[in-house]
């Protein structure tokens, strides 16, 4: 069983003492920790802080007083470090202590002090406090990464080895679950950034000793850690087996997605063993085929499925056929895919490429309109974007009959290479003769629309710049659209619930809706992708729409 620690990094205070970290402990642990790391970091020269600490501490600890040097804020000597560790054991055994393996063959006489104090095959006095020899870089993978583990593993005080270090890609977490997966002691292995995030939620997976989350309230004593609350609630940590299937929304950036909330919840629902994680990969295609292929290719991880974001759509399509995977009828007109199955059911693994963007939009703006389809017929739409969303839209809107699509993007080359494009797919398939044209932004001012549609993620909210007040249109534009003949704006972004665009669009008067209610209308078709038809048959656009 992996444990979930909380990690509390305790301040000194003469007014209030050890009370507040006390109080904070409890909280964690009536939250579902079983263990509480106390960083003693600051308060190493009050040892009644720290004793009342260890007394009443509400369960079993890790002591742990971090220098600089490896990502800590203490700032003295190693001597008193130690010494201080050492007291702490000697009179109050806690269950670990925490000293990290550079500090420990620094000196034999510092290593000799703490293996006084531990528990280890040739301890004389009876003690209960064990050793995690730990090792952390901020900077990336250690190239020494695998001698360091053979040390520990190696030294007979060691009851825990702990790594960690900063990932530089997705890839970082696949190395981090072999170490565990081949560790010979109880073992700790984290990614730490926002790359890390698989590493410590899916630290049960692969039999982690324990993972680190931070308490709801506070920003945590690493980069990455995940709050308590959205391991637990979120990603259902508990339920997390060696048999549990990996999913993940893929984009740049992924981590403002709500695909967590809402897949996560609907595989408990359905009683499906799967856990959903944001996927956070570069935009340019090398990033995506490199990661992607590793993912699926670590054959323990179960990497069975992705839903696919900007900018990554073309690439997943990409990927697929250039893996020979089979792609839907839909998605091989788009040229995009929103949907990334991975079938495991044989003994020959197969891809899959699906767009369920196309009917989720449609039926989106049908809603929001409160029209049949066939309402849509002799429309004028515009679609602000030339990306893989502006693709599905073009395609979605042109199989719905409109009366004509213009497609407006920043770079204008490039909205006519995808008109050209769409326009020939359509023709060439003989699916309709919807007129598909292009122009730049500003043209958007000199001519009125029925529905506009903003495919584009400038003005999504960025977890670095959540205030941020991003537009596509220049604000001379944005003000000189005839919005009183427009009928629809549609952001398909849904965080913040209303972007600079739908604030204009709302503010002269036009229906507005954001992209929650597409977003809720395609995640109900890609589970029905991943799921058995027993399993989806439990989902609704209801439940789905009441996670959001």
């Amino acid at each position: 069983m992996t444990l979930i620690c909380i990690p509390i990094m305790v301040e000194a205070d003469e007014a209030t003492g050890a009370q507040p970290a006390l109080e904070q402990a409890a909280r964690a642990i009536e939250a579902g920790a079983r263990l509480i790391e106390w960083r003693i970091d600051h308060v190493t020269d009050t040892p009644d802080l720290i004793a009342r600490l260890l007394s009443e501490s509400p369960a079993p600890c890790i002591v742990t007083c971090r220098p600089t040097t490896e990502g800590g804020e203490y700032d003295g000597t190693d001597s008193d470090r130690i010494a201080a560790l050492e007291h702490l054991a000697l009179e109050h055994t806690p269950s670990y202590l925490d000293v990290e393996l550079a500090t420990y063959e620094r000196s034999a006489n510092l290593a000799q002090k703490v293996r006084l104090v531990i528990d280890h095959p040739n301890q004389l006095r009876a003690t209960g406090t064990r050793l995690i020899l730990s090792t952390h870089d901020f900077t990336g993978r250690p190239k020494d990464l695998y001698n360091r583990l053979g040390r520990m593993a190696q030294d007979d005080a060691c009851a825990v080895i702990k790594v960690a270090w900063t990932a530089r890609s997705l890839r970082d977490n696949i190395e981090a679950f072999e170490l565990l997966q081949n560790r010979t002691k109880p073992t700790i292995a984290l990614c730490m950034g926002r790359f890390g995030l698989l590493s410590r939620v899916l630290a049960p997976k692969f039999g982690a000793f324990l993972t680190f989350a931070r308490a709801d309230d506070t920003l945590g004593t690493a980069p990455g850690q995940p709050g308590i609350g959205q391991l637990r609630e979120t990603y259902h940590f508990d339920a997390i087996n060696k048999h549990t299937r990996t999913y993940g929304i893929v984009g740049w950036p992924a981590e403002h997605s709500i695909g967590p909330v809402v897949h996560n919840a609907a595989f408990r629902h359905a009683d499906h063993d799967g856990v959903y994680l944001p996927l956070p990969i570069p935009p340019e295609y090398e990033h995506f085929k490199a990661t992607i292929g590793s993912l699926i290719d670590y054959g323990p991880l179960d990497f069975s499925g992705a839903s696919i974001t900007t900018p990554h759509k073309e690439n997943a399509l990409r990927f697929v056929r250039e893996h020979d995977g089979t792609v839907d009828p839909m998605t091989d007109l788009c040229g995009a895919a929103n949907t990334l199955t991975i079938d495991r059911s044989t003994d020959v693994m197969t891809l899959h490429a699906a767009n369920t963007d196309v009917e989720a939009l449609v039926d989106s703006v049908c809603d929001a309109l409160q029209i049949a389809r066939d309402g849509l017929a002799g429309r004028s739409v515009a679609v602000i974007g030339a990306g893989g969303a502006a693709r599905a839209a073009a395609v979605g809107f042109a199989l719905a009959g409109v009366g004509s699509i213009t497609l407006h993007n920043r770079t204008e080359a490039h909205a006519h290479a995808l008109a050209d494009e769409l326009s020939r797919r359509l023709s060439d398939m003989r699916q309709c003769d919807v007129p598909i044209t292009a122009a730049g932004l500003e043209a958007m001012s000199r001519r009125p629309y029925d529905l506009i549609i903003q495919t584009t993620p400038v003005g999504m909210a960025d977890p670095s710049t959540p205030d941020r007040s991003d537009c596509p249109l220049p604000d001379d534009v944005l003000s000189a659209i005839p919005w009183s003949d427009c009928a629809l704006a549609l952001d398909l972004i849904y965080t913040p619930a209303e972007t600079p665009f739908l604030r204009a669009a709302r503010q002269a008067g036009c229906h507005t809706r954001n992209g929650k209610d597409m977003f809720s209308r395609q995640a109900l078709g890609q589970l029905h992708y991943w799921l058995t038809p027993e399993a989806a048959s439990l989902l609704n656009a209801g439940f789905i729409d009441s996670l959001i």
